[in-house]
């Protein structure tokens, strides 16, 4: 499960890239109750009370599309940097400084996922996961299981388990120095016809009616609420510039 004990290579942040900073924060702010505090003008920290939980920056390089981006914590930007391309990623934007919270660099993996890394100092990553409004979990969607794992082996270390799940099983993503209860993340194969991405889970009280709220707060629903047993209550939703993300009401 997530922490806020950030090992390398574990979940550290979780940003969205967006059109419009002011719609972004009329709809999550509404949705999950979030507080902002700006940074500069195209960055805002998203808050539960007081502490951090995401992040609300204008669109980076040459991103077209408005989407959740996780980050991932390393103990070196730029030799994390270098590894991407040998491994079949691609460097969507060079580590920059961003004094004195850490530095940052943004990927995509070789099936198109974007991506970042973070070197922390002041800010080491959100201040609170798994509790409603902050971030629970997140799941990789790409065609090739086999490179993914590969690529992520070697930039991050990541290690992969293969859970039983119904009649299918369901890989884990865990930092290499983590325990059995690590885990951080899954993989799943991409739907015919989608992109591959990653998907971020945000833990809410009432997964029906954070549901209701999207829509009412001009988002859309791309897979209404389903019980998964073992997990809890769980809904797919986009924001008013289709950024993709989750919502789940545990049940452990």
């Amino acid at each position: 499960m997530l922490t806020t004990q950030f090992l390398p290579g574990s979940l550290c942040w979780i940003e969205l890239d967006s059109f419009n900073i002011e719609i972004a924060k009329r709809f999550y702010g509404g949705l999950f109750g979030w507080e902002f505090q700006d940074q500069v003008p195209e960055y805002t920290f998203c808050q539960v009370g007081g502490r951090n939980v995401a992040g609300i920056g204008a669109l980076m390089g040459e991103a077209v599309t408005s989407a959740w981006i996780p980050y991932f914590s390393v103990e070196d930007c730029e030799a994390t940097t270098r590894t991407v391309e040998p491994a079949g990623g691609t460097v969507v934007l060079q580590p920059v400084e961003l004094a004195p919270q850490g530095q940052m660099a943004q990927f995509e993996d070789p099936a198109g996922a974007r991506f970042a890394a973070w070197r922390p100092a002041e800010v080491p990553g959100v201040d609170l996961v798994n509790e409603p409004g902050s971030l629970a979990w997140v799941e990789l969607h790409a065609p090739d299981s086999t490179a993914v794992r590969a690529f992520y082996k070697s930039v991050l270390g990541w290690r992969f388990e293969d859970r039983p799940m119904g009649d299918t099983t369901y890989p884990l993503i865990s930092p290499a120095g983590g325990d059995a209860d690590s885990s951080m993340g899954g993989l799943l194969p991409l739907e015919s016809g989608d992109l591959p991405h990653w998907l971020a889970y945000f833990e809410v009280r009432d997964c029906d009616a954070a549901v209701a709220g999207c829509r009412e707060l001009g988002g859309t629903v791309h897979a209404p609420a389903e019980d998964v047993k073992g997990v809890g209550r769980m809904a797919v939703l986009a924001d008013p510039h289709e950024a993709r993300f989750a919502v789940v009401t545990s049940s452990v």
